[in-house]
């Protein structure tokens, strides 16, 4: 969504909107549209500037991004650590 760089579904996290709040959905079982970034902060910020989350939800407003962006910031922080995204 905000790279546009197609790869494998297992290779991106799926997003869902809980209460105006784009939540992470590592499982992929929640229910909602779901939409799809790189484990990324790169990625986010594309989608962020791009003002992809609206429209790939098929929501009017503002989406509040934090969580994700601390899940992501969380997984970049484990990979400097030498951990992979699947140990998580």
């Amino acid at each position: 969504m905000g790279c546009r760089v197609s790869t494998a579904k297992s290779d991106l996290l799926r997003l869902v909107v809980v209460e105006g709040v784009v939540t992470p959905d590592p499982r992929g079982r929640l229910p909602g549209r779901g939409a799809y970034v790189h484990h990324d902060l790169a990625c986010l910020e594309l989608a962020e500037r791009r003002r992809a989350f609206p429209r790939a939800f098929r929501l009017t407003g503002p989406l509040d991004t934090s969580v994700l962006r601390d899940r992501l910031a969380a997984l970049a922080a484990q990979q400097q650590d030498g951990r992979t995204v699947s140990d998580v």
